[in-house]
């Protein structure tokens, strides 16, 4: 049995995704920036998709940049605000110490160069930033706020919008890389209020390789990438057009079935969530109810979450131990530590995303799985056999 549980690292693209990219490959091939027969045509579907993409983010189209993905986005963001800010004297920047390493390193540089940073910490085990503590933080020199909306290791999710409410009162710019939200929970920008929003096709079924930014109409926004004209002067470079539609058709799919996906995954991954509770000295990561309809994150004590993923791997289950940007790391994740999991819990980490596509019987294979291998793991684990002692 083969079996994919590592949806959030990146999504089977799907059938209306596929479909909608094949004009684009022959028939439609012109550059949209082209003033002929062939370029108009080009031109018109790219403002199709970006209507397509508003739509479903009950956004205006003149809101939607594209970009090569959702690390793009995040900086672009970053780096916009940040200029923008020093301009008028602004160099504090707030984020949180979950945030995706498209957010942090960034955030990083420009502490390097001489931005003063914040990182808020986030309650134990659950993973939510206090609004009470970015209240706190919030100064008169603070250039931006990025938070993101829903973790992509633990799936918790923020109280977006009652940040905003405190920033736009003080008239300070609000990012969230929301990558991990969009086509699995609503996602109004209006409602949410952030002045920035970051999303990647290939977490809800679409390409890899694009994504987009949602700048509020009236909020200034810098290029990134500069050499041409293209996305109204914000993003040089010629625009991914079969990847674009392909985006725009599996978001319309995503936001179309996306009461009935949730509901699906959030049964499957309750159940999955119970199952792995089961196991004597396992610890749930993130929120249990405002979290991800697909997100499941354990640690297990006395194992090692790299040789879990192996043998799960054998059995044909692919999971993760937390971002699919550090997988090669044997770091433990900055995500659990800031949850305050101590360095050898987190060790023992495991992330399983879950899909449209994930079955019942799915479910039932990969928990009987875990359990025997978790049971294998512990016999041979001197730290396991320590546990044990000083249980005892």
């Amino acid at each position: 049995m083969r079996v994919y549980l590592d949806n959030a690292a990146t999504t089977r693209i799907s059938e209306a995704a596929k479909q909608a990219m094949t004009p684009f490959w022959d028939e439609i091939y012109g550059n949209p920036s082209s003033l002929h027969t062939f370029g108009q045509a080009a031109s018109n579907a790219l403002q199709l998709a970006r209507e397509s993409i508003a739509k479903n983010l009950n956004a205006s189209p003149q809101e939607i940049y594209f970009t090569s993905g959702g690390s793009e986005a995040d900086n672009q963001a970053i780096f916009s605000a940040a200029r923008l800010g020093a301009k008028r004297g602004k160099k504090h920047l707030i984020t949180s110490a979950i945030e995706h390493h498209a957010v942090l390193h960034p955030m990083m540089a420009l502490r390097d160069g001489g931005f003063e940073l914040t990182i808020l910490p986030v309650q134990p085990e659950t993973g939510f930033v206090r609004v009470d503590d970015l209240a706190a933080a919030l100064r008169d020199d603070t250039a931006l706020v990025s938070i993101m909306l829903a973790n992509n290791e633990v799936g918790t999710i923020q109280p977006i919008a009652e940040m905003t409410a405190l920033c736009r009162a003080r008239k300070i710019p609000f990012h969230t890389d929301a990558v991990q939200a969009v086509g699995h929970i609503p996602v109004d920008v209006r409602a949410l209020n952030a002045d920035t929003l970051s999303l990647s096709g290939h977490k809800f079924h679409g390409p890899k390789g694009i994504g987009a930014l949602y700048c509020r109409k009236g909020h200034p926004l810098q290029a990134y990438l500069l050499g041409g004209a293209q996305e109204r002067n914000r993003r040089a470079g010629t625009e991914n057009l079969p990847a674009i539609a392909g985006m725009a058709a599996a978001l319309r799919e995503a936001v179309d079935d996306i009461a009935e996906t949730a509901a699906h995954m959030t049964s499957l991954r309750d159940q999955l969530i119970a199952g792995l509770r089961q196991i004597d000295r396992s610890h749930l990561n993130g929120d249990p109810m405002h979290r991800l309809p697909g997100n499941v994150n354990f640690c297990f004590e006395g194992i090692e979450g790299e040789a879990l993923l192996l043998l799960l791997d054998t059995k044909g289950i692919a999971g993760s131990s937390g971002s699919a940007c550090t997988s090669g790391s044997l770091e433990p994740s900055h995500v659990l530590l800031a949850l305050g999991r101590p360095h050898e819990i987190a060790h023992g980490s495991l992330r399983l995303s879950l899909s449209r596509h994930t079955t019942q019987e799915e479910v039932d294979y990969t928990l009987a799985q875990i359990y025997g291998i978790v049971d294998y793991l512990r016999k041979m684990s001197p730290v396991w056999e320590r546990i044990m002692a000083e249980k005892n």
